[in-house]
């Protein structure tokens, strides 16, 4: 280990995300710093990464290892630190940044379903976004990749057959707005506006990508991911005619360890997706095939719109989904593919599949 290898700070350590961007990060030799709420939680992290990791367990988990286990510069624990931070308060954040090169703020609050307030969801976001920005441009970090969403860019929109790009933003008054799809566009929008109005010299980057699928690490299940385990529990009767769009968590990390790497990415917007959006029903379908018993009570019928409506009237969290049936976003991710030369390597079947063996390794589902 030497301390002239870059410093990168991953906000929000235990979480989908930002797991797999430490892996990343620690397989190709830097240093990094990541934040969890307490300290007491590092024994649990440390062993989440150890677990799923391709990296040698001593480099999250320290001691001593053997000579050619793995790199020298990893040895000792030496590679991994914990801080204690969280997004509601300023405490934390400038011991977290100092020293950093670069900072990952993968950290946000996601709820899965309905929220009664929408300021629980979209407060912490964006307030704790301005946080780490402003320690971030007071330690002289060089540049902040910041994990947004597609929810950013293409929600809130009537039917359209257009190709939404980076240049897009959600339409927040619009039909099928969440407080998640509030919280990551007003966090990105307030983003920009502090790098542009009072960043110095940190620059910025955002990731956008769609629904993020892939190999779970904690026993907590976020994201797009409560999807999979609720069709492998056949919580769900049916699936809604809906489509969605899938990219595979590795190749997320990897966007984001090339949008701080890239010099051309400074100021950018990538849309990451591994492919065109899915009905929901091969989802199923993929799972059926790929997991044989496994997948026994992964239901096969689909649901019709007039019955999905109807359920929307007694069900607030459906009620969300209405004005998306039948309807399928376009994207592109052509603008990552160029500028940081960004190649999704597990097309979105993979991903969902890894999701859902994670799941069923760490016994997530009902058997």
């Amino acid at each position: 280990m030497t301390s002239s290898q870059p410093h990168v700070l991953v906000t929000g350590g235990s979480g989908f995300i930002a797991g797999h961007c430490i892996l990343q990060l620690l397989e190709q030799g830097y240093r990094v710093r990541t934040t969890v709420r307490t300290l007491g939680r590092e024994p649990e992290v440390r062993k989440q990464l150890g677990d799923a990791g391709t990296v040698n367990a001593a480099t999250v988990n320290g001691g001593t290892v053997n000579a050619g286990t793995v790199n020298a510069r990893t040895a000792n624990g030496g590679a991994l630190s914990f801080v204690a931070a969280d997004l509601t308060s300023d405490t934390g954040w400038a011991g977290a940044v100092a020293g950093c090169d670069f900072v990952l703020h993968t950290a946000s609050p996601v709820h899965v379903g309905h929220v009664k307030n929408e300021d629980d969801v979209v407060v912490p976001a964006r307030e704790g976004t301005l946080r780490v920005l402003r320690a971030a441009r007071d330690a002289g970090v060089k540049r902040v990749v910041l994990t947004s969403a597609f929810h950013a860019v293409a929600y809130g929109y009537p039917r359209t057959d257009h190709r939404f790009t980076e240049e897009d933003w959600s339409v927040l008054d619009g039909p099928g707005v969440t407080a998640y799809t509030r919280s990551k566009t007003l966090s990105e929008r307030a983003a920009w506006d502090f790098i542009d109005a009072e960043g110095g010299s940190t620059e910025l980057a955002t990731i956008l990508p769609v629904a993020v699928m892939g190999p779970v690490m904690a026993k907590a299940v976020s994201g797009s991911n409560h999807l999979v385990r609720r069709i492998l529990d056949g919580a769900m009767p049916g699936y809604p005619d809906l489509w969605i769009p899938i990219v595979d968590v590795r190749d997320v990390a990897s966007a984001h360890l090339l949008a701080m790497t890239t010099p051309e990415a400074a100021g950018q917007r990538f849309l990451t997706a591994g492919g065109p959006a899915i009905p929901m029903k091969q989802i199923g379908a993929v799972l059926r095939a790929g997991l044989g018993a496994a997948a026994r009570h992964v239901p096969t019928r689909s649901l019709p719109d007039a019955v999905v409506r109807m359920a929307s009237l007694f069900d607030k969290e459906l009620r969300t989904v209405v004005p998306d049936l039948g309807f399928a976003r376009r994207t592109t991710s052509a603008k990552a593919r160029s500028v940081l030369g960004w190649r999704p390597r597990h097309s979105p079947e993979a991903a969902i599949l890894a999701t859902a063996e994670s799941l069923i390794r760490k016994e997530l589902v009902k058997a």
